[in-house]
Parts: structure tokens; C-alpha cells; sequence
């Protein structure tokens, strides 16, 4: 599930750097603000098993719907700062690691849930990825910094909102703060007026293939949150070494069969360490597999059959 998800989000995460470089789209508030917006269709799984849980728990899921979409801007203004292969790279590293250390002092399971192999290897990929670049850290390590900490925090939250009630009542609630959180983005008057000035001046093409690519990235992210429901976030953040050698597969490609969408800087030493980045997350990708991942892979069939009510058909 987990790398379906993050095969996709990586997929996602190229097309967005080549739309970030169009002068219609470098507004980053306004980026973020309908990538926000966007996600009230998560109110689409209301049928399928939605009931009111506690409110405890409703108040954790809207909280992390609200700090997700700041994790996003910090995300995404990474991605603007730096090349896509090297602003994420750094997230690769960090961000899994953010997840473990927080998920120590909320969750009550384990360190990586147990699977510490698997972490150690897949984060070393992550971290790989980051050591083969020269980039400037100092002018991306603010938002690089916060958004490993926020999304560390979302997951974390997140695997205590399913454990108190199911994916669909947990991911309604979420979405609903994502979609709160792109309406406060409204509030200042300067961003409001560049969201729709931004808009407005948007052509109908760039649109189209904005919302395309968000509906990538939508199906990419409701599977990753699924995949915490789950499993240990921290695994499953760390599979998100994934999307990182589809970044630097796809930067790649795409500097050298279309340069005028994206061109970036590839030295040998970088193809190097990245091949070798590849193999780690590779690794940890078959060790995961083999110690306990059928198990994993079990249960997301029954639970999925559970939350859609499709067991009887079987």
C-alpha cells in the first residue's frame, strides 16, 4: 500500500516542480490553498463506514488535518528553494526519523514498531540521497526542518486517531482540517488577494493539469494514511524513500528528454551515491517484505474489506 503511495506522491512531487518554475503557479499560498481546498472530498467516504467518534479524537484528527497543510507549505516552499531531487532528498532523511523520535513520547509501541532493520535501512537511503547533493542547506533547512516536524507530528497523530476509531471516521475528520486550514489562508488580506489574483491569471490548461496532478497526489496521500492505519508511522514514513528514487528517476529523465520542462545538475559521484541510495531503500523495501510484511499485508486486506463492506462479495 505504502509504496504504491509513495510511487505515486513522488510521480506528483516531479509534475509539481515543473509547474512551480511557470510564472502562473509560483504563488506558493495560493499553491497551497487549493491543494488544501481540494481535500473537502475526503466528505466522499462519509458513506462507507463514517460514525462520530469521540471527541477527543475528532479534535486530534481536525488538529492534524490543520498542521498537515502547514507541513505541505513547508514542503512545498523546500521544493521551490532547491532542485526536486535535492530539496526532497534532505525530507527523505529527516522526516522518517521526526516521525520515530516523536511516535517514542506519544504512541505506546515500540521504536519503529519493531521493525528497526527495516527503518535503519530504508532511512539510510533516505539520508544517502541527501549526502549526494551540494546544495545550499542554510537557505533550505528552515522549511526542510519544519516540515519533517510537522509531518513527523501529523503521522504520529494520525496513528492515534485510527487506533481510537476507524480509517473513514478518522480521515473525514482530517480532511475537514486540512480544508479549515486552506480557508484560514484567507484570512490575511495580502494572501487573500494573491490567491485570487493567482488564480484569475492562471490559463485554463495550467489549471486543468494543476488538478490532475492533485488528484495524483490525493489518491497517493489516502493511501499512505491508510498504510498508518496499519503499521507503525515511522515505517511507513520511512518507505517514503521511494518517492525519492522516483524524484531523482524522474528529474533525471526529464532533464535530458525535456530540458525546458526541468533541467538539473548530475555529476557521476551523485549517480553514484543515488544508485547505491536506491539499493538501501531497496533492501529495506525486501526485508520488510520478508520479516512480517505478508503479515502487514494480511491485515490490509481484511481491514479494507471491513471499512468497505465488500467482505460478503468474497
Amino acid at each position: 500500500m505504502s509504496l504504491i503511495a509513495n510511487a505515486l506522491i513522488g510521480v506528483s512531487l516531479v509534475w509539481d516542480k515543473v509547474l512551480l518554475k511557470q510564472p502562473e503557479t509560483k504563488n506558493l499560498v495560493s499553491y497551497v490553498f487549493w491543494l488544501g481546498a481540494i481535500s473537502v472530498f475526503g466528505l466522499a467516504l462519509i458513506p462507507f463506514g463514517f460514525h462520530m467518534p469521540k471527541l477527543s479524537i475528532a479534535g486530534i484528527a481536525f488538529a492534524a488535518g490543520v498542521l498537515h497543510l502547514a507541513a505541505i507549505y513547508f514542503y512545498y516552499a523546500a521544493l521551490k528553494r532547491g532542485e526536486a531531487s535535492e530539496s526532497l532528498a534532505v525530507m527523505g532523511g529527516l522526516s522518517p526519523v521526526a516521525t520515530a523520535v516523536i511516535g517514542v513520547f506519544l504512541l505506546h509501541q515500540p521504536f519503529a514498531g519493531g521493525k528497526l532493520t527495516a527503518f535503519v535501512l530504508l532511512t539510510a537511503g533516505g539520508f544517502l540521497m541527501f549526502m549526494s547533493e551540494k546544495m545550499s542547506f542554510r537557505r533550505m533547512v528552515v522549511p526542510v526542518v519544519l516540515a519533517s516536524l510537522f509531518f513527523g507530528l501529523v503521522n504520529v497523530l494520525e496513528r492515534m486517531v485510527f487506533s481510537g476509531t476507524n480509517f473513514v471516521s478518522g480521515y473525514v475528520f482530517f480532511t475537514i482540517g486540512t480544508s479549515v486550514g486552506a480557508l484560514l489562508l484567507l484570512i490575511p488580506p495580502q494572501w487573500r488577494r494573491q490567491i485570487f489574483r493567482q488564480s484569475e491569471q492562471a490559463p485554463p490548461r495550467s489549471k486543468f493539469w494543476y488538478f490532475v496532478n492533485r488528484f495524483i497526489d490525493g489518491v497517493g496521500s489516502f493511501l499512505i494514511f491508510y498504510a498508518i492505519s496499519l503499521t507503525h508511522p515511522a515505517i511507513v514514513d520511512a518507505i517514503g524513500g521511494v518517492r525519492f528514487v522516483i524524484i531523482f528517476v524522474g528529474a533525471v529523465l526529464l532533464t535530458n528528454i525535456y530540458p525546458q520542462w526541468l533541467c538539473e545538475d548530475f555529476t557521476g559521484r551523485e549517480l553514484v551515491i543515488k544508485t547505491a541510495a536506491t539499493a538501501l531503500v531497496v533492501a529495506g523495501m525486501i526485508w520488510l517484505a520478508t520479516h512480517g510484511g505478508h503479515q502487514e499485508a494480511g491485515a490490509a486486506t481484511a481491514a479494507l474489506r471491513t471499512v468497505f463492506g465488500y467482505d460478503a462479495l468474497l
